[in-house]
């Protein structure tokens, strides 16, 4: 994850010190000094939609043997023993499991801050004020688009208006939330709409994801972005950033999912003369270090298996139920896990060569393997040039 709006301005928000602290680049099991990596719980495969990039491959059905609530509990027991500091409720969708709000404000008393994702047609205003009295704090809405384009992409007629609502009701109450929004082919044209449209629905946040290549979504390779429309969609999230900073709109702005792209942050600071904030995003990318799937990030699935993050759940590395999560994530038995945790070495082609691995850090790993059946090979969706990283 890149913060667009740290990198360029240095603002300090939630998960900055996180990401961007002296000791996060060197941690093997965690996201800084002292505390554990940020836990995603897919807590149900059932969904109301059926979007095109599913990662989960999710549908309006019930699902067998997901976690009991009672084994939900000791789970995020075990999660704070470990010091996580954050569980983002995810799905499917998580609104759907009837426990949600018992386990989100059992995590919140435990000392893990709750987060949620997801589509945000099931917040009333009701549901929006329970989630922000329980301690969640951040509600992230997924919008692939505006209107016709959101919906073909979700795959039900009328989820914007729906997830619309659950937005305006968040913002109501007073919840702090924010869009997601994967970028492909079907919907790069609406970046700037996007802009406009957090700017006039007050929304605090917005995360701009690449596509990875999982799920429903590996059927959407040669539905990605081309490597052009890459940096052209770059150029307009550090224009429209940059115009929010002007104006005195202080709004978060992330990029996910594909760690080139504070590298071409840097690049383009460079060229376009500006030598202090090129230094200042150096600086930062420094302290992160790139992908950190398996060491400062981790996924647990419905049934308690645990994976390096939620598109790699073909790799699992134990589950909750036999044994506590920490006791999984500090394991290096699996060849995976291990290489996770010091993968350098085993990067291949252009990832092995490149000379920004350091801030990189061989990117995302699971696109690799979809595309070439090696998991260490280079990530295809490196959209930097052979010049740019010094080859």
């Amino acid at each position: 994850m890149i913060s667009v709006t740290k990198l360029l301005f240095a603002r300090e928000y939630f998960g900055d010190s996180l990401r961007y602290t002296k000791s996060a680049h060197s941690m093997k099991s965690g996201a800084a000094e002292g505390v554990g990596p940020v836990v995603v719980w897919n807590s149900t495969k059932t969904c109301n939609l059926k979007c095109m990039h599913c990662y989960m491959k999710s549908d309006a059905r019930k699902y067998q043997d997901e976690l009991s609530t009672a084994e939900a509990k000791k789970f995020i027991d075990d999660l704070a023993a470990f010091h996580v500091p954050v569980l983002l409720f995810s799905g499917g969708e998580p609104l759907i499991r009837p426990d949600f709000f018992e386990l989100a404000a059992y995590a919140a008393a435990a000392g893990v801050r709750p987060t949620l994702s997801t589509n945000g047609t099931l917040i009333t205003r009701e549901v929006a004020r329970r989630i922000k009295e329980i301690g969640v704090g951040y509600v992230g809405i997924s919008l692939d688009g505006l209107r016709d384009v959101n919906d073909t992409f979700r795959g039900v007629a009328g989820a914007y208006e729906k997830a619309m609502q659950g937005i305006e009701n968040c913002v109501a109450v007073g919840q702090r939330v924010g869009l997601r929004f994967t970028i492909n082919h079907h919907n790069i044209q609406e970046l700037d709409r996007i802009f406009d449209f957090i700017e006039a629905e007050q929304i605090n946040r917005v995360c701009f994801y690449h596509l990875v290549y999982s799920g429903r979504g590996e059927a959407m390779v040669d539905q990605d972005v081309s490597p052009e429309d890459s940096r052209r969609a770059m150029d307009t999230i550090i224009r429209r950033t940059k115009d929010f900073e002007a104006r005195g709109l202080e709004k978060e702005i992330l990029t996910v999912d594909n760690h080139c792209d504070g590298i071409y942050m840097y690049l383009k600071a460079l060229a376009d003369g500006e030598t202090e904030t090129a230094a200042q995003i150096k600086k930062y990318l420094a302290m992160n270090g790139g992908n950190r799937s398996g060491i400062a990030f981790g996924e647990v699935d419905p049934q308690g298996y645990v994976h390096p993050d939620q598109f790699t759940q073909h790799h699992t590395f134990g589950n909750v139920r036999e044994r506590a999560f920490g006791d999984i994530w500090q394991d290096t038995t699996n060849p995976i896990m291990a290489g996770l945790k010091d993968r350098k070495p085993l990067l291949t082609g252009r990832c092995a060569k490149c000379k920004w691995l350091s801030a990189c850090n061989g990117n995302f790993r699971t696109r690799a393997e979809a595309v070439t059946g090696d998991f260490w090979a280079s990530d295809p969706a490196c959209y930097l040039t052979d010049e740019e990283i010094g080859l």
